[in-house]
């Protein structure tokens, strides 16, 4: 069963993402996938990109990711996102605060022989890292 863009993407954040069945990264991303998150440097490839997941989810007890607004137009898929997680491991170099955070961000998917092949993942990392820092003597 061929999947649409849009489902596709749906899925790589329910199924990848939030319930963390990676099983489903194998099905629905491209072996060189390339992947740049705000949080770090670009991963290639399901594993690279695997890890990542796992980093972030290390960090960020309970993160979830939500799409707010999906947009697909041929082979490309926007979203707008809100990502949210317990900081309850190193994140930032900033040690556990027990905090929730919270912040949106943009996803930007390109998507080849019906898999994605591309996404560029613009976060507001700044709105990150005064939450996990506040009231703390150093402020921002």
């Amino acid at each position: 069963m061929t999947m649409s863009n849009r489902e596709l993407v749906e899925a790589f954040y329910a199924k990848i993402w939030n319930a963390r069945d990676l099983e489903v990264a194998h099905r629905i991303i491209d072996p060189n996938f390339r992947f740049r998150g705000s949080l770090g440097p670009e991963k290639r490839g399901i594993e690279g990109f695997l890890d990542y997941v796992d980093a972030v989810h290390t960090a960020l007890g309970n993160y979830t990711c939500t799409i707010d607004d999906l947009i697909t137009v041929d082979d490309r898929a926007v979203a707008q996102m809100s990502f949210e997680g317990i900081h309850q491991a190193a994140f930032f170099g900033i040690p556990a605060t027990g905090r929730n955070v919270k912040w949106g961000g943009a996803a930007f998917f390109t998507i080849s022989h019906g898999k994605l092949s591309k996404l560029w993942v613009l976060g507001d990392v700044d709105a990150v890292k005064q939450q996990l820092r506040a009231g703390s003597a150093t402020g921002f």
